[in-house]
């Protein structure tokens, strides 16, 4: 008979720290890789037309996300606590602007990403294999919700240990499809460089500006990693090792398939192709190069996913503990050591999001909110230097402080950018995240009245 925890005994409950530093470089080269590398290499090519100018978008937007990892790094190592962000944010700012990232990262941000990947893999790249009708898709959608949650309800050893093999999985596929086109292709070298790029003016500065935006969008997916910081082994050098590591397979893998793509297909060709890596496999090894990407990104789409489901449960987690969120969301499973309540709570709601069909709408409200976020945590490495220069930091920013000042500035950019092109998505997406406010406030009320100082007047 197993013995019942009480609730001030869950409060103590910690989360086993039992992740090592092969999980933490697994959950960042398995979170950031989706589906952007065989999509994103068309709008990018369609923008600035040279594919010298088009390698050297992902080359500068591979070193502005190192430099944000740098900065991360430095904080994950500091406060190896569940939360990652949401804490550094807290620690800098105050309760009010974590709360409101964590809130938005509940309503939109995560939740949004999970159903997006839900309905990807159901309704746009499983279909490819298996025709199913438009109920069956919705119903395997809420079926691999379900699957990804279950993994990481029963352990984050189970979580990582998939994690693990979705990212070794997709990160071999892409060295073989590289590997595949370079000796089967009869691709054209003269492909890499031309056509040449044309003269400097402003309008290729815009539109390299543009075709910049989408790798980080590409690159994205790196920071969560820091959400699981409390459960990792000797955090101090597994933390920013293991993200600087990642970070730097992913621009490498990056460079590889665009390399690829450009040596069977001229740039011209890339900028009309939706699906470039389909279409360089169909050139390289015939019709089945087609079927086999979309298998693939069937795993890619699944790794990144439970990179959400593995790592994003931490921060409510976090809120909950902080007295921020609803109490039992700061519950550890007395068997499992998982925030289980948690996980069950982002997969419902991902879940309602999938099924009502608005997460895209969604998501496009929280670009400009959430590179808002980006560049705040970037900068919280110079508040805290200044706010606690006692606390202990095991690593130091390399480059500090320019490289944090300019990650944070191309953060602001980008939050810019999507405010002038989508100014009234802009718009709702920083109502959702002021819909947070009074929300904040109901916690806050609630902790204080809870708390054993607390009076009634």
């Amino acid at each position: 008979m197993s013995e019942k925890i009480g609730p001030s005994r869950q409060e103590e409950m910690k989360l086993p720290r039992v992740l090592n530093r092969l999980d933490v470089v697994s959950i960042v080269i398995g979170g950031v890789i989706g589906s952007g590398i065989f999509l994103v290499p068309a709008k990018i090519a369609l923008e600035v037309k040279s594919p010298m100018l088009m390698l050297l978008v992902w080359v500068v937007g591979g070193f502005l996300s190192f430099l944000g990892a740098l900065a991360f790094a430095e904080l994950g190592a500091a406060m190896p606590e569940a939360g990652g962000m949401y804490v550094y944010l807290r620690e800098a700012y105050g309760p009010l602007l974590s709360f409101l990232f964590g809130w938005t990262l509940f309503l939109v941000i995560d939740s949004g990403a999970i159903a997006t990947l839900a309905v990807a893999f159901s309704a746009n790249y499983l279909p490819y294999f298996f025709k199913m009708s438009p109920l069956v898709s919705k119903l395997v959608a809420v079926l691999f919700i379900a699957f990804l949650a279950t993994v990481n309800y029963i352990g984050v050893r189970w979580g990582a240990n998939l994690q693990n093999l979705l990212t070794f999985i997709k990160t071999a596929a892409i060295v073989g499809i590289c590997a595949a086109i370079f000796l089967f292709g009869k691709g054209n070298a003269t492909n890499l460089v031309e056509p040449q790029p044309g003269k400097f003016s402003m309008n290729l500065l815009s539109a390299f500006g543009v075709a910049l935006v989408a790798t980080f969008w590409a690159y994205k997916g790196w920071e969560s990693a820091t959400y699981s910081a409390g459960e990792v082994k000797r955090p101090e050098q597994n933390m920013p090792l293991g993200i600087l590591i990642g970070l730097t397979a992913v621009i490498a893998l990056y460079l590889l398939a665009n390399l690829a793509y450009l040596y069977v297909l001229p740039t011209s060709v890339i900028a009309q192709t939706p699906r470039v890596a389909a279409e360089a496999m169909k050139v390289a090894v015939g019709p089945a190069g087609a079927s086999l990407i979309s298998f693939i990104i069937l795993f890619s789409i699944m790794g990144a996913a439970n990179q959400n489901l593995l790592c994003s449960p931490r921060v409510y987690f976090a809120m909950s503990r902080d007295g921020l969120f609803f109490k039992n969301i700061a519950r550890v499973h007395p068997r499992y050591l998982t925030p289980h309540v948690s996980i069950i709570a982002i997969s419902l709601w991902s879940v309602v999001l999938s099924l009502s069909g608005t997460f895209e709408q969604l998501f496009t409200y929280v670009v400009f909110g959430q590179w808002l976020f980006f560049g705040l945590t970037g900068a919280a490495v110079f508040v805290l230097r200044k706010k606690r220069p006692d606390l202990p930091r095991p690593y130091k920013t390399w480059g500090y402080p320019l490289t944090p000042a300019l990650f944070v500035l191309a953060a602001f950019l980008i939050s810019l950018n999507s405010l002038l092109k989508e100014f009234w998505n802009s718009l709702a997406g920083l109502a959702i995240i002021v819909l947070g406010v009074p929300a904040y406030f109901y916690w806050k009320r609630k902790e204080t009245s809870a708390s054993p100082g607390a009076t009634d007047n």
